[in-house]
């Protein structure tokens, strides 16, 4: 039989008691449960003038049909709590998603709250399907657009949208 010392059984016990404690509880009093709140502090890092540039190209297919983005407009918005917690309300990832228009739009009501328009960069899609942003910070950004199916005027345009980090004073090459 095994006789064990009393700080050993103190020991044992507390991680008996430790392994049966719920590891999540709720948040601490005066923290908000829920997505995270819209904060402009949040975007500062982005406002800065970097060295760094996006030139993308929409190459999106469904099938034989080519989507296209020609006219469209492009955003860049910073990585923040709030606008990861927004990419996963509205696109149900926070990395990348190629959906339907109207169903993100349905997805408004249930994203979080706040304006980032004045931290969002904005471009045009050329008639190539391509569009660039310069000038960057280093950080994570998501790049958002529309696009329709080629040769199908009333087709079902799709929402496309991708996380991307820059660094480095380096231009990345994204296709979406």
């Amino acid at each position: 039989m095994w006789k064990l010392s009393p700080i050993t059984a103190a020991a044992l016990s507390s991680l008996a008691v430790a392994a049966c404690a719920p590891s999540l509880g709720p948040p601490p009093p005066g923290r908000p449960s829920g997505p995270p709140g819209f904060q402009a502090a949040d975007f500062a890092w982005s406002q800065a003038a970097g060295r760094n540039g996006v030139a993308g190209h929409v190459a999106h297919r469904r099938g034989a049909t080519r989507y296209s983005c020609a006219g469209a407009g492009v955003v860049l918005t910073p990585e923040t709590p709030w606008s990861r917690a927004r990419m996963a309300a509205l696109y149900g990832s926070t990395e990348r998603a190629a959906l339907p228009t109207e169903a993100v739009r349905a997805r408004t009501p249930n994203a979080p709250a706040g304006d980032a328009g004045p931290y969002v960069k904005r471009t045009t899609c050329d008639v190539q399907d391509r569009f660039s942003f310069s000038g960057l910070a280093d950080g994570a950004w998501y790049v958002i657009t529309t696009a329709r199916p080629v040769g199908e005027p009333q087709g079902e345009s799709v929402a496309l949208m991708r996380r991307v980090i820059t660094r480095g004073g380096r231009t990345v090459a994204l296709e979406l």
